[in-house]
């Protein structure tokens, strides 16, 4: 995993007063490609390291930054194994541990209890309450595909139900908002796609490998598409659901009515899943306006009275 060889990769310059690009890629079994893109993430977080060329050329940390246990400090320290005690919640391997072992030997035996302190004052846990079993497994098949550059196979259930079987080469691993994805290069599509991993059956790795394509990363960020295309509805709530309607929204949104109500401006995208958080709060929510959300609003519930009738 990658930030196992990053904690690597800095133990081994901190030892070694220069290494060549080759002679690394062939330690960590990877290309001088993901070499020279590791030494900049090292740089980009901080640690200047420089390259030499030429005979005896190699990567080493700069002269005048030299580095030694001493850099990390305790709040460096607290923030990497929370960080990564964090991380170990929801993707297991063998590579965490290590690189949680590897951490903790910079931590000075006078340090250790103040270290673990602060390590211990947030706790980040992603995993879920309840859900999909398939999830933890599949993390574990996708990591391997990923690792070895080998196709994966399995069943996919994208919108309104249509399942179709996919053939994808794997490029990412992505948790956004406590759900997993990968993002790979579909063969049916010919083109990239975000896979939710809820989503997917049959999850296989194939006998086949790929040569990886000039990857393009998934597009995340949506705020500005958001204020685009999304608008402020009014809904009156009761109090006992005011917790998970702020989920959706900032307090500032909220405004008394009465002792037991609130009207909120609620962002809503005229689409299938925000009727649904809609209907989810149940008697407790009231759509005021407008007027053609409301209708619709009646028109749902009337649909879902009629399926209770028989």
């Amino acid at each position: 995993m990658k930030i196992d060889r990053l904690v690597s990769m800095i133990m081994i310059l901190l030892d070694k007063e220069r290494i060549g690009a080759q002679e690394l890629a062939d330690m960590f079994e990877v290309s001088p490609r993901t070499i020279y893109r590791d030494i900049d993430t090292i740089n980009m977080a901080g640690i200047p390291v420089r390259s030499t060329s030429g005979v005896g050329g190699g990567f080493e940390i700069m002269p005048n930054y030299k580095l030694d246990k001493k850099v990390f400090s305790t709040d460096d320290l607290s923030a990497l194994l929370m960080g990564l005690s964090s991380l170990s919640n929801t993707v297991r391997g063998d590579e965490l541990v290590n690189a949680l072992a590897k951490v903790k030997s910079f931590i000075p035996a006078d340090k250790a209890k103040d270290i673990e302190l602060k390590a211990n004052q947030i706790h980040i846990d992603l995993s879920p309450w309840m859900g999909n079993r398939n999830i933890q497994p599949y993390l574990e098949i996708v990591k391997t595909a990923l690792q070895e550059s080998r196709l994966l196979s399995f069943q996919y259930s994208a919108h309104h139900g249509n399942k179709t079987s996919r053939v994808v080469e794997p490029y990412q691993l992505v948790l956004k908002n406590s759900h997993w994805y990968f993002q790979g290069y579909c063969h049916k599509r010919s083109d990239y796609r975000l896979f939710k991993l809820s989503r997917i059956s049959n999850l296989q790795i194939k006998e086949e490998s790929f040569m990886p394509r000039d990857y393009q990363k998934p597009i995340l960020e949506f705020s500005d598409i958001l204020e685009t295309i999304q608008t402020k509805i009014k809904i009156r709530i009761h109090k006992a659901v005011m917790d998970r309607v702020l989920d959706f929204c900032a307090y500032e949104e909220f405004a008394p009515d009465g002792d037991e109500y609130y009207i909120v401006d609620f962002p809503f995208i005229e689409n299938d899943y925000y009727f649904d958080i809609l209907l989810s709060f149940g008697n407790k929510c009231e759509c005021l306006e407008p007027l053609y959300i409301r209708t619709e609003m009646k028109r749902r519930i009337h649909d879902i009275a009629v399926l209770y009738e028989n």
